[in-house]
């Protein structure tokens, strides 16, 4: 049962990320110096994710509308990231936004809050 649960959990979440491709709409556009910037800003941030997570799908839509080239590091089991996420994070929940800034790294969970923060930071 667990694993038809997986089958069906991991095909609804392909689903959604691909209606989440062919619906996306435009992204924010800047000037080149102000593309500059943000994509300079956005050097020190990192998101870990699994693919088909709605909430993850929401938070990189989210990431495309405000145009931000931000790294993201897929941490299904077996992955390293997902061991630095457990140790940095303290815990393996997606999404979660690694902010490095002024030498502090600050592990941000929750999409809506992650979201916010980029809006509020780039948008």
């Amino acid at each position: 049962m667990k694993f038809f649960l997986k089958i069906v959990r991991n095909l609804l979440g392909i689903i959604i990320a691909i209606a989440d491709l062919a619906t996306r709409g435009r992204n924010l556009k800047r000037s080149t110096e102000a593309q500059t910037e943000v994509d300079k800003a956005s050097q020190n941030l990192v998101l870990y994710q699994f693919f088909a997570y709605p909430f993850c799908i929401k938070t990189r839509r989210a990431l495309y509308k405000l145009n931000l080239p931000i790294e993201k590091r897929n941490a299904t089991e077996g992955s390293e990231h997902r061991q630095a996420l457990l140790e940095g994070g303290g815990q393996v929940k997606v999404p979660c936004l690694r902010i490095e800034k002024a030498g502090q790294v600050t592990w941000m969970y929750e999409s809506s809050e992650i979201i916010r923060y980029l809006e509020k930071r780039f948008g």
